[in-house]
């Protein structure tokens, strides 16, 4: 319910334009953005910052659309949404001695320094692509093709990131949880343990593991 949430406005936009061109797909995001956070408030009484950086660049790109009368300005929201957030995870552990994802995450799951760090600047790096990658599309194919890159190629870009993202805090959470149940990984083959380790020591890392990638829900809000 909530993934179907985050993607509401982007999918009005996406239907609007269709039937009734760029800017009616504007102001429906517009409205539906509003919406979206109303119902974010009633349901958890706060807003993340993902939200709130995607809200404020929709009203402010939406509105100069509508105003000027100038589609371009839509057409950039998600790239400066995107290196808005490269920005902030690039800058987070130098202001905060933190990166982005720990404050996110950090609460949740236990990972070693090095595996936040490589976590932070593997989303910096996706970011800044993203936006550079919607800049190429916003001036070199018609709006049209625009919109359905807006849609599936962010989206399914998106999608696969976050698969590639997660095999990796998989596989640091592995070896993270282990080392703190006191087991050498080495001393484990395909989920299996050596005739010296106990079989439950494999049952709490599932079961530690399973509930660590259950908290890696990193929302795309900026691709709406």
């Amino acid at each position: 319910m909530q993934i179907l949430l985050d993607y509401i406005p982007i999918i009005l936009f996406f239907i609007a334009f269709k039937f009734y061109g760029i800017y009616i797909a504007t102001a429906v995001t517009l409205a539906a953005s509003i919406l979206q956070m109303g119902i974010y408030w009633l349901k958890f009484q706060r807003f993340s910052i993902m939200h709130l950086i995607t809200f404020g660049t929709v009203l402010i790109m939406g509105g100069a659309t509508l105003l000027i009368k100038d589609p371009i300005f839509i057409k950039l929201k998600p790239t400066v949404v995107s290196w808005v957030l490269a920005g902030i995870c690039f800058g987070s552990q130098f202001v905060t001695k933190k990166t982005f994802l720990q404050h996110l995450l950090g609460k949740k799951i236990s990972l070693p320094e090095h595996a936040w760090i490589n976590l932070n600047v593997g989303w910096t790096v996706f970011f800044v692509i993203m936006g550079a990658v919607n800049l190429y599309v916003v001036y070199n194919y018609s709006t049209d093709t625009w919109v359905n890159f807006k849609l599936f190629g962010f989206m399914g870009a998106t999608l696969v990131f976050s698969i590639l993202q997660s095999i990796y805090l998989a596989k640091q959470l592995y070896t993270n949880n282990i080392s703190n149940l006191g087991i050498d990984p080495s001393t484990l083959v395909l989920g299996e343990a050596r005739p010296n380790e106990p079989p439950e020591h494999i049952n709490t890392y599932v079961r530690m593991a399973s509930e660590g990638r259950k908290s890696l829900k990193l929302k795309c809000d900026g691709y709406k």
